[in-house]
């Protein structure tokens, strides 16, 4: 289904069809795993923000202002929920708290790479929204310059501009 069938199915959806809405939640299910999977290491918990973020979205979708693409409103939320999975699992392995699921070495091997993700995600949400979309959208979801053009309704080459400078800002805070 392309960017621009999801956004008609947002805004029917949006009006309260449930058959649009579920059909919806279906259609971008595999897009809001893929970006859950890449801040999350652990397959279970991206699993779980992916399914909370689904659920944030049909909760939220009847107040969706459309003020951002239907796409980049459901990334945001999905980021926003990935990151609080992040930060329960470093919570709980500094709390030493263990469910039986993993032991305590592999507790914090993914506390290490959580929190390198959300130093990224901190970063990221230093940079101007416009460019902060621009490279989730790309480095994370993997749409193209052009899809993101699409999405944005701005030529090819701002999209090529705003992942240069994001990139560029992005290195130097990472690197500070």
């Amino acid at each position: 289904m392309s960017g621009h069938d999801v956004e008609s199915l947002a805004r029917i959806a949006s009006a309260g069809d449930l058959a649009a809405l579920n059909v919806l939640l279906v259609t971008v299910r595999p897009e809001v795993l893929r970006v859950c999977s890449r801040l999350l290491t652990n397959r279970e918990d991206a699993e779980e923000a992916c399914q909370d973020t689904l659920l944030a979205v049909a909760r939220g979708l009847p107040r969706f202002e459309g003020r951002s693409a239907f796409r980049t409103w459901m990334f945001r939320i999905a980021t926003n929920r990935a990151r609080s999975a992040c930060r329960r699992n470093r919570a709980d392995a500094r709390t030493g708290r263990d469910d039986g699921l993993a032991d305590i070495s592999e507790l914090r091997r993914t506390s290490v790479v959580a929190m390198t993700r959300v130093d990224l995600l901190e970063a990221l949400k230093q940079l101007r929204p416009e460019l902060a979309e621009a490279l989730a959208l790309r480095d994370v979801v993997g749409l193209s310059c052009a899809e993101i053009a699409v999405l944005h309704h701005v030529p090819e080459g701002t999209v090529k501009s705003r992942l240069h400078q994001a990139r560029r800002q992005l290195r130097i805070r990472l690197t500070a």
